[in-house]
């Protein structure tokens, strides 16, 4: 294989590898007639993601006479061509063609970059032969979809921090709505919850089969959305019950992009007010192929679950959240003369009155100088 590209294309070709190594650990190059296709699966097998660039993206784009009955796929370490895609501004303003060649009888990837000045960067990688990736999902029977500018979904992932490693999508005929989710979380009082919701004509396509709540990775996604936002590039959902793949595709003319995602089975999550409500569900991972453990545990169906926005397990409710249903109002809303600033003021300058301040503790004593203050005021004469 021989293909040479120029200018944006370069960046952009880059900008695809960024993404994939995101999911894996290992880079597939696929050849093909209709053009050059890049491939990468996580170690679990629970992400899949393809880039296909068809041979108008490149310069010149040609097979050769040995792949005409045999085809050549090569898989890459990750680590060993990431380097060369590193900066992406660097080669936007220094690379000004690069060429990639596929030796066969060498078993090398050899990469070039002609920049400016007449500088060439030549880069040999050993390859290895690979079977064929190809994730199983016909995302055309998927009761629901959903087509939105990546923009508008970027800023949405966007109020998750980092760390976050799953996201809820759910929706219903009149919204849609992502919020964050944790597995085995029992100190909600160290969480964050966050969530946001759209209304359907935020979207450019909005199909709804059947109301669901999915599960997912965020980290694989981030990875496809920069990709979409950097050359403006509509993201389609489609996606169906939990514990089935949620598929993101974007569509161009020139280059085709899949992210296919595994969720949780029973994802469905509430929001911090429904922390009491209990509601006995299992926590199960799905996965498309006996290899395709996750490392998400599975929850034993006897244990009592939450019904919050993590789905966590929590056999004990934290005693902050077990407020008790007062009928009466408060002891400083009955006397008129006594409020909460000046309770919480009391309490700290032991300036409590014998009726109120009875058996509460002194948080802070009075100096000395206070205190003969005190009793000279108390042995003055009043008026």
């Amino acid at each position: 294989m021989d293909c040479v590209l120029e200018g944006n294309a370069v960046k952009a070709f880059g900008k695809a590898i960024h993404s994939l190594s995101r999911i894996g650990d290992e880079l597939c190059l696929d050849p093909m007639n209709k053009g050059l296709a890049l491939r990468s699966v996580n170690s679990a097998h629970s992400a899949y993601a393809c880039f296909l660039f068809s041979p108008m993206f490149f310069t010149k784009y040609c097979l050769g006479p040995d792949q005409g009955s045999e085809k050549v796929q090569c898989k890459l370490l990750m680590k060993s061509i990431l380097p060369l895609f590193r900066c992406l501004a660097s080669i936007g303003r220094n690379v000004e063609q690069c060429q990639i060649q596929v030796n066969t009888p060498n078993d090398r990837v050899k990469i070039q970059f002609f920049c400016r000045h007449g500088i060439t960067k030549t880069h040999n990688l050993c390859y290895q032969d690979s079977e064929a990736l190809q994730a199983v999902f016909a995302s055309h029977l998927c009761p629901n979809v959903l087509k939105a500018p990546a923009r508008l979904l970027g800023d949405m992932v966007m109020h998750f921090p980092v760390y976050q490693e799953e996201i809820t999508l759910s929706i219903t005929p009149l919204r849609v709505s992502l919020r964050n989710y944790f597995e085995g979380a029992n100190d909600h009082m160290n969480i964050m919850y966050t969530e946001m919701s759209l209304h359907p004509d935020e979207f450019d396509y909005f199909l709804i089969g059947v109301e669901s709540d999915i599960t997912f990775c965020l980290k694989e996604l981030r990875g496809l959305l920069s990709f979409a936002e950097s050359h403006c590039l509509p993201v389609s959902i489609h996606f169906g019950a939990a514990g089935k793949p949620v598929c993101f595709s974007v569509d161009d003319m020139i280059l085709e992009a899949t992210v296919v995602l595994s969720t949780l089975v029973n994802s469905e999550s509430r929001g911090p007010s429904q922390l009491a409500e209990t509601a006995p569900r299992c926590a199960d991972v799905v996965s498309e192929s006996p290899g395709e453990a996750d490392c998400r545990t599975a929850v034993p169906a006897a244990m009592e679950m939450i019904a919050s926005s993590q789905g966590s397990p929590i056999t004990h409710l934290p005693a902050l959240l077990l407020l008790p249903t007062c009928t009466e109002p408060p002891h400083y809303q009955e006397e008129a003369h006594t409020t909460p600033a000046s309770t919480l003021c009391s309490l700290l300058f032991r300036a409590l009155s014998s009726e109120t301040g009875e058996g509460l503790p002194v948080l802070v004593c009075c100096s000395e100088e206070e205190e003969s203050e005190e009793e000279d005021v108390m042995r003055s004469p009043t008026l």
